[in-house]
């Protein structure tokens, strides 16, 4: 299952730079995680200063 990027997103991008495969991508005003791209590595929720990542 691919991660889910919430409200608490503040938009600082550390999801994204620190992705593998590039799931996430900037869409509208916030961050959005593509699931045909995300491997669930977990390393996003990880860096994610907000704690606005999580599991589905």
């Amino acid at each position: 299952m691919a991660r889910f990027i919430g409200d608490g997103c503040i938009g600082c991008g550390a999801c994204e730079s620190t992705c593998p495969t590039d799931a996430i991508s900037m869409a509208e005003d916030r961050f959005q995680v593509d699931p045909d791209v995300c491997i669930d590595c977990g390393v996003c929720e990880i860096g994610c200063p907000a704690g606005a990542i999580s599991e589905r």
